[in-house]
């Protein structure tokens, strides 16, 4: 069995190894076939955040998962985080020693009824009205209250705050560079 240090461990590693290889050869990271089994028959949406001295640097994901396993999910989000995140000028091979990676697996989302089944700390929220969906992940620095959750995830979408919604929410496992590095060096 995979400890969570040792799973956060390699998540981290191979999104930093697929943005790398991806800056120096401008193709994706072949799938490497040397990881844990369980990492290739699991599927989930992955979201990448990247920060540079605590500034968000890019922040990519999917909510439903759009490749065969989570390896390869976690190689193509970390390369959009990295290049495509519109707010954000491309990574370079330069930022890359002072980028720390975050890789947030999410449970599939489920309907809820009311922001009242909401918590801002421990559920991410997916807002929805037809095709417009904004997504705003769970316990970020700021975000205190249900309203702001959703407040955010609204002008993500484009959804102003009088339009009637349909509200999701899920949960991630998140794994951190940072929090890595502290436990396995104290």
């Amino acid at each position: 069995m995979m400890l969570p240090n040792e799973l956060g461990s390699i998540l981290t590693n191979l999104a930093r190894r697929a943005i790398e290889y991806f800056l120096v050869h401008r193709t994706y990271l072949p799938v490497p076939r040397d990881l844990f089994r369980e990492l290739y028959e699991q599927k989930a949406g992955v979201f990448i955040c990247l920060k540079i001295h605590g500034q968000l640097r890019g922040c990519i994901g999917t909510f439903h998962p759009q490749h065969d396993h989570l390896i390869a999910e976690i190689i193509y989000n970390a390369v959009s985080a990295a290049v495509e995140d519109p707010r954000f000028p491309p990574v370079t091979l330069k930022d890359l020693p002072d980028i720390h990676i975050t890789v947030d697996i999410l449970t599939p989302p489920e309907s809820i009824d009311s922001p009242d089944q909401l918590d801002p700390k421990r559920y991410g929220v997916i807002v929805q009205r037809g095709w417009r969906r904004g997504l705003l992940l769970p316990d970020i620095e700021g975000v205190d209250s249900i309203q702001e959750q959703i407040r955010i995830a609204r002008a993500k979408a484009g959804i102003k705050p009088n339009e009637p919604v349909e509200l999701f929410r899920f949960r991630v496992e998140r794994y951190s560079e940072l929090e890595n590095y502290e436990e396995n060096h104290r």
